[in-house]
């Protein structure tokens, strides 16, 4: 008979661990489920690769005084380098060094982070290499968080 041990809590797996899983056969097919095991880390190389059916920008964006904001850039899959710039106060624009931004297939998803007071955040695909936000007047972005997704 099997032993079947749980993970003690507050304990975190290890690359080299492994996983039970059931290969599902194709619909249609004259295929058996197959179980077997497989390790963390195989499931995070697949997860790595894995298509979501869009590219990603995501940074924090923090903006002082009457400089552009300034991005820490968690991921970027786009194959672009973005550039901030300062419009006005409060308006600001990222511009990619391609065509990224797809009509009817891009979307903006942000906020202002721990700034006060809160704000409108606003955004426009103002054109297949350039997305404006708006966010009212300056030094209301704070470690916001900020996340373009184009999707195929």
């Amino acid at each position: 008979m099997a032993t079947i041990t749980a993970y003690p809590v507050n304990n975190t797996p290890k690359a080299s661990d492994l996983l039970l899983g059931t290969k599902v056969p194709t619909i249609n097919s004259d295929e058996n489920p197959i179980t077997n095991n497989v390790t963390i880390a195989s499931v995070a190389a697949f997860a790595n690769t894995y298509n979501l059916g869009y590219t990603v920008y995501t940074a924090l964006l923090t903006q002082a005084g009457t400089a552009a904001p300034v991005a820490t850039i968690l991921q970027n899959t786009t194959g672009g380098t973005l550039v901030w710039t300062r419009q006005s106060a409060g308006n600001y624009t990222v511009t990619a060094s391609t065509a990224l931004f797809t009509v009817n297939k891009t979307i903006v998803f942000g906020n202002q982070g721990n700034a006060a007071p809160i704000v409108d955040f606003k955004w426009n695909r103002a054109s297949d290499t350039a997305i404006t936000l708006s966010v009212g007047a300056d030094v209301r972005l704070t470690n916001g968080s900020f996340e373009i997704r184009i999707y195929s």
